[in-house]
């Protein structure tokens, strides 16, 4: 294979760029810019289950967007966001606590202590409720350290 000087500054800028970029993680799990896929964070406490948002009650709130499914969903997220958005940027709460950021599903869910959890799905949502408490001390230490990313 014949390469030349030129492409290989592209492909040495290119893998710095991914160096760079791969040491922050996002503060919300947010695939394509909007929490929990869209789903309505209020709903988890008023109405005990996962509902898709609306696109016509959106907020944003810390860099990423909001859905909700009722203008009095969005109130209540706007008046309290602390109150309602997951814990743990909307990672899964059982990987933060393993040392990783892994991505959630909207139906695997808790509320413990007044605040909502997800987890990457219904399985491993189980495993993290045998031991909320202590799962959530080690999410607790590791949870900014994992968003900053690798130190060298």
């Amino acid at each position: 294979m014949k390469t030349n000087f030129f492409g290989k500054i592209v492909v040495a800028a290119s893998g710095l760029f991914l160096l760079a970029t791969a040491h922050a993680a996002a503060p919300f799990y947010s695939p394509g810019g909007v929490a929990i896929k869209g789903y309505d964070p209020v709903a988890y406490f008023s109405d005990s289950k996962p509902v898709p948002g609306s696109d016509a009650y959106v907020t944003e709130w810390k860099g990423v967007k909001w859905k909700f499914a009722s203008q009095e969903h969005l109130d209540k997220f706007k008046a309290e966001p602390e109150k309602y958005a997951p814990q743990y940027g909307g990672y899964c709460a059982f990987g933060t606590s393993q040392g990783h950021l892994a991505p959630t599903s909207p139906a695997a869910w808790t509320i413990s202590d007044g605040k909502l959890y997800l987890n990457y799905n219904e399985q491993v949502q189980k495993k993290w409720s045998k031991d909320v408490a202590g799962y959530n001390k080690l999410a607790d230490e590791q949870f900014d350290t994992l968003l900053k990313g690798p130190t060298e």
